[in-house]
């Protein structure tokens, strides 16, 4: 590695979050394949409602403790690279797992194992950049890092792929190429990436104990949003592709290119939200990135007519897509002391994966054996209401605009 690559240079910075961004794409695309496969896989293994909600439940439990566990575990070690490295070809090989399974009780196994597999990967890419990365494009880089590559390989190319392949060859094959990928990067990261050196001085140890960080209003705030709009996402991968084929009567086929704007509107949201939180300021694109999120369940049940319009309510309405980065990661480190992104990213992440990502997807099921499948669609709006609220009473972080306050103010800059 040249001086021109090394770490806190320019060239340096966009490497480490477009490597860290195409892995965690990679692994999201392990983790939505069930999803989009959906439409073959219950049939042919005769699956319930309520147990395909419990296979997305099963996952988001062990992402969650995962999460934590190894967030924090990054912290105290100050090991970073080595972890994600073992967590990508662990991942790789539980979807394989999948794709052998031939019984409920095998595929939620294989679920669980990719569920504990991934769930440190985001906290410990967080951590990474909020050390490699200059603060002043902070917000950019983390939304890239989560968003970009999740969106457009996870949810964009992942149903135009996968669902071909299904009707193809069928839907196991899917999972076998899917776990290709995930060697590639890890040989990249472990080749191309140094070990961040967090900490000035001499020392590591942040400047704030956890119970401190969670006495700040916008660390609980983040918590509860997490809680929502993971439920949202959650129930909308699980259940809006049986919900566009069973009830709206789509093929196939076009239910994989509608599940693929969603993709593609988080691609671009990956730049745009985050990039527009550092000009504006975060409190304000929360807000209105979970007003657009009411539209789209509302779109998918009583939009009738050309498909294109359900395609821009599709597009606009998974742009609240943009924030998960920044409620998850960088309003919290923007919060309270930085060195503890990867805990907090953990915990923040765990607990939207926990009581939302577990409880949701099980109550939607369950809902939708009873009521039908509309009614995944109106939790999502109701729980993206909520969201909306607690967006409400965020306390602005932005540098670029806490500067811009401070110095017509004529103050420094701080959290306020």
């Amino acid at each position: 590695m040249t001086d021109e690559d090394r770490p806190n240079s320019p060239r340096y910075q966009s490497w480490i979050v477009l490597l860290l961004s195409l892995n965690f794409g990679i692994l999201f695309f392990d983790r939505n394949a069930l999803n989009f496969l959906m439409p073959f896989v219950q049939p042919d293994l005769g699956l319930s409602n309520t147990q395909v909600g419990i296979l997305s439940s099963a996952l988001s439990l062990t992402w969650a403790v995962s999460g934590f566990a190894v967030g924090r575990l990054s912290d105290r070690l100050g090991s970073r690279k080595p972890i994600i490295v073992i967590a990508t070809v662990a991942f790789c090989a539980c979807s394989l797992l999948s794709g052998i399974s031939h019984s409920f009780l095998m595929l939620l196994g294989a679920r669980l194992l990719m569920g504990a597999a991934e769930g440190g990967v985001m906290p410990i890419s967080h951590s990474m950049i909020v050390i490699e990365v200059a603060p002043e494009r902070r917000g950019l880089a983390m939304g890239v890092a989560q968003n970009l590559g999740s969106n457009l390989l996870g949810s964009g190319l992942a149903p135009i792929i996968l669902v071909p392949i299904a009707i193809a060859v069928g839907w196991r094959m899917g999972f076998y190429l899917a776990a290709i990928p995930g060697l590639i990067t890890a040989a990249l990261i472990w080749f191309t990436l140094r070990e961040p050196q967090a900490g000035k001085a001499g020392t590591n140890e942040p400047t704030v104990t956890l119970q401190e960080a969670f006495a700040e209003r916008n660390v609980l705030l983040c918590a509860l949003m997490s809680i929502l709009l993971v439920s949202y996402l959650v129930v909308c991968w699980t259940f809006m592709p049986l919900f566009l084929t069973n009830i709206r009567g789509f093929t196939p086929d076009m239910m994989s290119w509608l599940m693929a704007t969603l993709g593609i509107s988080a691609g671009i949201g990956s730049f745009v939200v985050p990039a527009i939180s550092d000009a504006v300021g975060r409190k304000p694109v929360f807000v209105a990135a979970c007003l657009l999120g009411l539209f789209l369940p509302l779109g998918a049940m009583y939009l009738t007519g050309s498909i294109w319009i359900l395609v821009l309510v599709f597009f606009f309405g998974w742009a609240l897509n943009g924030i998960f980065p920044l409620f998850m990661a960088t309003v919290p480190a923007e919060s309270v002391d930085p060195r503890l992104t990867a805990t907090l990213t953990g915990i923040v992440m765990g607990t939207g994966e926990v009581i939302g990502g577990v409880l949701s997807p099980l109550a939607a099921g369950a809902a939708a054996d009873v009521y039908g499948l509309s009614a995944p669609l109106w939790m999502m709006f109701g729980l993206t209401a909520l969201a909306v609220i607690c967006a409400l009473g965020l306390r602005e972080t932005a540098p670029r605009v806490l500067a811009k306050r401070a110095l017509l103010a004529g103050k420094p800059a701080s959290v306020g």
